[in-house]
């Protein structure tokens, strides 16, 4: 029998993932953002997020504490070398439970939605089980 995680264990790891999920969202958007336009701002993270101003503003000062973004006032946000690393595993993640769910049957829009909420709550060792198996289903298809 598999062996299973405590109550304690699992529901720790989830608290640990939300903690997570909103920092890792706006590195990773703010990253887009500086791909696609050159630089990313408060207002372009609102629009992208669907969330206020006020809402970018507070949580760009606790990335900023936390050491993942530089901004200044009226100046584009740009990411440390900790915040791109934090972009760059993201997106790697999410690329990976995509490339999942598509070889599994997902249709591309759906499984990007699915994605974003899967991709914060995979273990390493289950982010890469997902990534064999993908590699073996589009082997055999």
């Amino acid at each position: 029998m598999a062996q299973r995680a405590s109550d304690p264990e699992r529901f720790e790891a989830t608290r640990a993932a939300h903690a997570l999920e909103v920092a890792e969202d706006y590195v990773e958007a703010i990253a887009e953002l500086i791909e696609q336009r050159g630089v990313a701002r408060v207002t372009h993270l609102a629009e992208m997020l669907g969330v206020s101003h006020v809402t970018v503003n507070r949580t760009v000062t606790r990335l900023e504490r936390d050491g993942l973004v530089k901004t200044e006032p009226y100046q584009p946000i740009t990411l440390t070398k900790k915040g791109q690393r934090m972009a760059s595993e993201g997106r790697a993640r999410h690329e990976t439970v995509v490339a999942f769910l598509r070889a599994a049957g997902v249709s591309e829009g759906q499984a990007e939605v699915d994605a974003e909420g899967i991709e914060h709550h995979c273990s390493g060792e289950t982010l890469e089980a997902l990534a064999r198996l993908t590699r073996r289903l589009k082997r055999e298809s």
